[in-house]
Formats: C-alpha cells, structure tokens, sequence
C-alpha cells in the first residue's frame, strides 16, 4: 500500500520525526538544496503539509500542491499559513491547542516575576561575585497586588489570569470576542493599557491583529509599566516598542516572541530593563511530546477518514 506523501518543511523532535517517517513518505522541503525544484518535483503528489506554528505555509507553496488536502500544524497559532488560499482550495487546517495551555501560562508567570524582581540578574550578581564585592543587588519591583491587563482572554489568556489571581493583582481584559463578568472590561487596548501596570499580550495572531500593540498603547502602558508578550511577534509594533524602550517611556518589556526570530533587532540587547526568551513558552517535555502526538493523531484520522481531534474553525 502506498504511504500518503507529506511534505515538511520544518524539523521535529526525534520521536515524532520515528513515527511520521515510519508512517508517510516524508518529503523534506527544509532540507533541500533547491526547494524550488524539489516542490516542483513532488508537489503534485503532496497530500499533506507538516508545519509548525512558527514557520510560513504561503499561499505559493499550498497553490504547488494541487492535491493537497490537509495542513497540520504542530502548535496552537496558525497565523503563518494562508487560510484563504487553503480555504479556497479546500485544504482542512488543524492544529494542537489546549495541550500547551497550562506551560504558556507558567512561562508568563515566571516571566513577570523574573524581570519585576530581578531574577536573572540576582542570580548572575551571586555568580560573578558582586554580592560579595559590590553588596546587595538592587531592589526590583512588587508583583503582588498589581494591576494587569490579559490582551486576548482565549485560553492562554484565562489561564494566566487564574494565576496571576494567586497574587492578589487587579485583572482587567480587553477581548472583543469573549465576556466574562468576573473579570473588570476595556473596551479598548489603549484603556487597558492605562489602567494596567503589566500588560499581557495573549492574544491570537491575526492580520487584523497586526501592531495592536502600537505607539499610543505603550505611551498609555508608560514608562513604569511592563509589556509582556506570550503570544506572536506581529502582535506588537516592534520598531514602536523598542524606542519607546530607549527613551523610556515603557517601562519594561519580557519578550519569548520576535519579529524574524530566531534572529532578533540587536538593539534588544543594549537594553537593561528587558527579558528575552527563545519563544520558549511551551517548551516542556511532557508538551512537546503531547504537541507531537495530537498533529499526528490529526494527520491519522485525516487519511482513515475519521473525524478530526483539533480542526481549525
């Protein structure tokens, strides 16, 4: 029987990349030398795109598999591929929400905390010795009792504001799709962001998304307010935010997200008041491994024609 041919165009951990080889004609279009005309050669065969949720499926590259019938992204945001060429070609997309919810949280919890109180650069003045050459290290700022903004309450959103609940802070949203009557509502990003001292982008990326996050939204969040961001790049007006670092009138900015990551502005790292992680947030190994396993459940129950664990609406 004929493997089902799969093109990916991005690596996996070993274990997922076992079993797909060991269940698809995977084609590596990562790999190639000329990508061009390895597309050209298997495209027409091509009835599957792995993907993950970082990386592009154009519309150029949906449109060079004629066959295509299903995109499976390993990750829960999908901005990167066409949905309206693969709507229109009839291609299903799915992805792997729910499974990375708690850890994304846990990453923003710990974000806030380490750069409000210092943790990095504690735990480097301990190690390089300047507690016992230069004295204590500087105070950091209260993170308990402060108010927060959750930009985008899905369930990223809702899950770090449980946290954050444990300690004891102001939790306001703005979502123009969701209402929840425990939690106080803005109608705008730039409202939330006045009233926030932490503003937390969860938001799912969009073009209608795109640099929400603007100029007038970081002078509202101001020069003692924080900007974390756990949710995509596009989401935020970089080159706004990062001279609004430089002149200070943001405060502070944890950041797991970058625009052409993993090559990022080098301007971030001449400044102090930042914390910069590697889109890290999800990346544990009991959810790498769950991530794994549910983008293929959805690529078996595609070719044996059985219903879709986790299709994108």
């Amino acid at each position: 029987m004929t493997r089902p041919t799969v093109l990916q165009i991005g690596p996996y951990p070993p274990e997922d990349q076992a079993a797909l080889d060991a269940a698809y004609d995977m084609i590596r279009l990562y790999e190639a030398e000329d990508p061009d005309a390895l597309l050209a050669e298997v495209g027409p065969r091509v009835r599957a795109i792995a993907s993950r949720g970082a990386l592009k499926v154009p519309g150029t590259l949906i449109r060079a598999c004629p066959e295509l019938e299903l995109i499976a992204v390993y990750g829960v945001g999908y901005d990167g591929v066409d949905m309206e060429t693969a709507r229109a070609q009839g291609v299903t997309v799915t992805n792997t929400p729910d499974v990375l919810t708690e850890d994304v949280a846990d990453w923003g919890v710990a974000m806030i905390l380490g750069l409000w109180r210092g943790l990095p650069g504690a735990a480097a003045w301990v190690r390089d010795g300047h507690w016992a050459a230069k004295g204590p290290y500087p105070l950091g700022r209260r993170v308990h009792g402060a108010r927060v903004g959750i930009l985008g309450l899905g369930r990223i959103g809702r899950a770090l504001a449980r946290r954050l609940a444990a300690f004891g802070m102001q939790i306001a949203y703005a979502d123009p799709f969701v209402a929840d009557a425990d939690l106080l509502r803005c109608e705008t990003i730039s409202e939330l962001a006045k009233r926030s001292d932490i503003l937390c982008v969860t938001l799912a990326a969009s073009p209608a998304t795109r640099h929400v996050v603007d100029r007038p939204v970081l002078d509202a969040l101001g020069p003692d307010g924080m900007l974390l961001n756990i949710s995509r790049a596009s989401n935020v007006d970089e080159e706004a935010m990062i001279a609004a670092l430089q002149a200070g009138t943001l405060g502070w900015a944890a950041l797991d997200v970058f625009d052409g990551e993993p090559r990022i502005d080098p301007r971030f790292l001449d400044l102090d008041r930042v914390l910069l992680t590697p889109h890290h947030a999800s990346a544990t190994q009991e959810t790498r491994a769950d991530m794994g396993a549910l983008m293929r459940a959805n690529l078996a129950a595609h070719f044996a024609d059985d219903p879709l664990p986790s299709p994108v609406d």
